[in-house]
């Protein structure tokens, strides 16, 4: 599952170069905007579905019908011309785009079935998405111009295709047992533990999604190239693949705690909104770097302290769902990100993007201490 992980976000072409796609069709702004908005709204759902789907019909075949659809989906879009067609085919492709990450997360839980080897795994697995993600830039980035991004897109079907394939044969069929029930799932969506989860990693998480939308704003408007910002990526997942091997082990050994890693989600929050508001302050390709670096500890110790926490309050049979509700938080984060720090940016330029991102990232820390309250106060939910 790792490797499958690291190899369809390593040939995830889709999302990150889908707005030069569109820009090469020289359609107008408004079609983009709505084209990527159907792609957001379909990421959003996406992990929903998916998540409710992997309790109702199981992991695997959860797994290879999204990776299976991904692979038909895909090469729509990349063919696709008029804004009709373009806006189905991102709104289908979005759902689908991040599907393994509730599935994903699901088997690991009935897999793995103590705390220390769900951090230990859900540690490198976040590990293999960011060192996915820099090899998504760095192929991508050679092979766009010589073959096309349409064929980035069929690629990116294709390794989806082989996915479901390896999916059908190494994830285990359901074993014997009682159907989820539907009351076990709408309890998902009342459960204050989860949705005070969900809040809290959604603030924690904007900072991050700034990375990918704010940062390249800001260095556009202090007149550095767009190669300046592929350095801050390659920072980021350098200082990504160089300080998981070392935080790894002793979050393993945190998780061994009864205790689920609250405190540690809180101050991923903290370390976030610090270094990526530090990113406010910068002017130079170095500083902005360094603002990317500055981060990466946060983010590394939200995905695993958000997961710990989830497994904890996640019941056996509504972990589907429950972690593509969680899975949402990322959709949601990029979706707001742009939105939040364009308008600090527009209403009080680099520092009150900086201040805003800090105030951000301090919220949903202060989110988690009433979230470290209810849990103290409710019986755990699995183990």
């Amino acid at each position: 599952m790792l490797i499958g992980t690291f190899a369809v976000r390593a040939a995830g072409f889709v999302y990150p170069y889908l707005p030069y796609r569109l820009a090469e069709l020289h359609l107008d702004t408004a079609t983009v905007s709505t084209v990527l908005a159907l792609w957001g709204a379909g990421w959003f759902t996406g992990q929903l579905l998916c998540g409710w789907l992997a309790d109702r019909i199981g992991r695997r075949a959860t797994l290879v019908s999204a990776m299976t659809a991904a692979a038909a989906g895909f090469p729509l879009l990349a063919e696709a011309r008029t804004p009709l067609a373009l806006g189905a085919a991102a709104a289908a492709s979005g759902l689908v785009y991040d599907a393994p990450r509730p599935i994903v997360s699901a088997v690991v839980a009935d897999t793995i079935p103590d705390e220390p080897g769900r951090a230990r795994i859900t540690g490198w697995r976040h590990f293999a998405v960011n060192l996915g993600a820099a090899t998504t830039g760095l192929v991508g980035g050679a092979l766009a111009e010589p073959v096309g991004i349409p064929v980035l897109f069929w690629c990116n079907a294709l390794v989806c295709a082989t996915f479901a394939v390896v999916a059908l044969r190494v994830v285990p069929p359901p074993s014997p047992g009682p159907a989820p029930g539907k009351r076990g799932q709408r309890e998902a969506f009342t459960n204050p533990l989860l949705w005070l989860l969900w809040l809290a990693s959604l603030l924690i998480l904007i900072p991050v999604a700034a990375l990918f939308s704010i940062l390249p704003m800001m260095m556009a408007q202090d007149g550095l190239p767009p190669t300046a910002y592929g350095w801050t990526q390659v920072a980021s997942a350098a200082a990504v693949i160089g300080l998981s091997p070392l935080l790894n082990p002793w979050l393993v050994r945190r998780a061994r705690r009864p205790t689920p890693m609250v405190g540690l989600l809180g101050t991923s929050g903290i370390i976030l909104g610090a270094g990526m508001g530090s990113a406010g302050l910068a002017s130079s390709t170095a500083g902005y770097g360094a603002a990317a670096v500055l981060a990466v500890p946060g983010e590394i110790l939200a995905f695993v302290a958000a997961t710990d926490v989830l497994n904890r309050i996640a019941p056996p049979s509504s972990r589907g769902v429950y972690a593509g509700i969680w899975g949402t938080t990322l959709a949601a984060a990029v979706l707001c990100a742009p939105v939040f720090g364009g308008w600090a940016l527009a209403l009080g330029g680099h520092h009150l993007v900086a201040l805003a991102t800090l105030m951000t990232g301090l919220l949903g820390a202060a989110l988690c201490l009433p979230l470290a309250a209810l849990l103290h106060r409710t019986p755990r939910a699995s183990v």
